[in-house]
């Protein structure tokens, strides 16, 4: 039987694209928490590049990178697919994945202002052009890779809003993704496996008090 295990930290969300489609699938694994501010010399072992979570192990060989761990969790197990079967419509999905992934890179490290233009970016293209036809979730009735891709929309912002006194999304403005956040948490997969927000909302204002304390001294 092959051995799974994932090298992650609580706090991630491309952590938790990677726990969502394993346990859809129906994989059991061995999941390891890493402490990002020491690293175990597995973890740079495994991921010497970018030295990041999420890194898949399967049978001794590492993946890196969310993205490319769900691919290759999605041909190596190909029951409750992620991906749509036709080619259109995979690379609709594909494209909807590189655009959610490129969005959020973006916010990382940068400033207030361009933080909330990127996310409301994101919300209006969501709201506009991907679940559209009266859709539940982006791949219909079933989740796939590309809800789980906008994973940090459904549940990270909220606590980001927070940490950061701002407010991004607004219901009204937004009522197709309102809608697709209660669909998608109510996946008993998503529902069951989500970090704490009140955990989330004071782990990111003590890094919010660590910056600005650095940048006083």
């Amino acid at each position: 039987m092959a051995v799974v295990k994932l090298f992650g930290a609580w706090l991630s969300p491309y952590v938790f694209r990677v726990i969502w489609a394993l346990k859809l699938k129906g994989i059991p694994y061995e999941y390891i928490e890493e402490d990002l501010s020491n690293k175990s010399p597995l973890l740079l072992q495994y991921n010497p590049i970018h030295k990041k979570v999420p890194v898949l192990v399967h049978d001794g060989k590492p993946i890196c990178e969310s993205t490319v761990i769900l691919r290759y969790i999605d041909e190596i197990w190909p029951q409750n697919p992620l991906l749509p079967a036709d080619p259109y419509d995979r690379a609709v999905a594909l494209f909807w994945i590189k655009f959610a992934d490129d969005k959020l890179y973006r916010t990382e490290g940068e400033e207030q202002q361009a933080v909330v233009k990127e996310w409301l970016e994101m919300l209006e293209a969501m709201e506009e052009h991907v679940l559209i036809g009266g859709k539940k979730l982006f791949g219909g009735d079933e989740i796939n890779m590309v809800d789980i891709a906008f994973c940090m929309v459904a549940h990270w912002l909220g606590a980001i809003e927070d940490a950061a006194w701002l407010k991004v999304f607004e219901p009204h403005k937004f009522p197709r993704v309102s809608s697709w956040i209660q669909n998608f948490k109510s996946v008993p997969v998503i529902k069951d496996n989500l970090p704490d927000t009140d955990k989330i909302v004071a782990h990111l204002k003590r890094l919010k008090e660590m910056l600005l304390t650095s940048k006083l001294n």
